[in-house]
């Protein structure tokens, strides 16, 4: 396949960014997205350009580093996939793709396509962990009963690998289906209801700090997570908060 390539490229977070129209050739449908931006960089590097800035790691689905926005669809036109999944089979001879980083207020573009997404963990530590003193005679953690459907529930928010595909697909940027993800999975199982208030309070107050927007339900996030994650969750961590704020009043 012969393509021409829209990328966004931008010097450093302080730079005026601009999309840049790159051509490739003889790129192969068995390719994946991230192997034909290899294919992309080599022919910049031999030229002594400098090549595009994207993030990746494990490449199999994983850790969720390769987020890129695919012709305005987060981890590009195939579902339940991150981009290191997708592969060019998706396209056609001849077509133009666009791709650009995460859009958000929240998610700073560093270098190109490559985005500040810290703000999720600055979430994650405002109480997403258990920390009670396990010291002493505690009891074994396999001994509590847990219903099936309450592990699965619990098990399937854990999923969630904090790519930023919510964000980006949310025409608010919200950031509530990632935030009820990392509520979720301990507010379901009995080891998280010690610290239930606190941690939904301390979780949504810091989403609300990094600036991201607020959940309208329209529903882009779950259909652009490829992990799958459920609105339920968003409503589940709405009423955790609900009862924490009674709570504390």
């Amino acid at each position: 396949m012969n393509l021409t390539l829209k990328i966004w490229r931008q010097k450093d977070s302080k730079a005026k960014g601009q999309m840049v129209e790159y051509k490739v050739t003889d790129i192969s449908e068995h390719m994946s997205f991230l192997e034909m931006m290899d294919v992309l960089n080599e022919g910049l590097v031999a030229k002594g350009e400098e090549p595009v800035a994207f993030d990746h790691d494990c490449r199999e689905g994983i850790c969720g580093m390769c987020s890129l926005q695919i012709n305005g669809e987060a981890h590009g036109p195939d579902r339940g996939i991150t981009t290191c999944q997708l592969h060019m089979r998706m396209f056609n001879d001849g077509d133009t793709i666009v791709i650009e980083p995460w859009r958000a207020a929240a998610f700073p573009v560093i270098k190109d396509l490559i985005v500040d997404r810290t703000a999720f963990e600055r979430i994650q530590q405002a109480g997403g962990y258990i920390s009670i003193n396990t010291s002493g005679n505690t009891q074994d953690a396999n001994a509590i009963p847990i219903s099936k459907e309450a592990a699965d529930k619990a098990m399937d928010a854990a999923t969630c690998i904090g790519c930023g595909a919510c964000v980006a697909a949310c025409k608010n940027a919200s950031a509530m289906l990632f935030t009820s993800a990392k509520v979720s999975q301990f507010a379901l199982l009995p080891q998280g209801r010690v610290e239930a208030t606190e941690r939904v309070m301390n979780m949504v107050k810091q989403m609300d700090l990094e600036g991201f927007g607020n959940c309208t339900n329209t529903g882009a996030c779950e259909i652009e997570c490829p992990k799958g994650i459920s609105l339920e969750n968003i409503a589940r961590m709405n009423r955790e908060y609900l009862a924490a704020s009674l709570a504390k009043s």
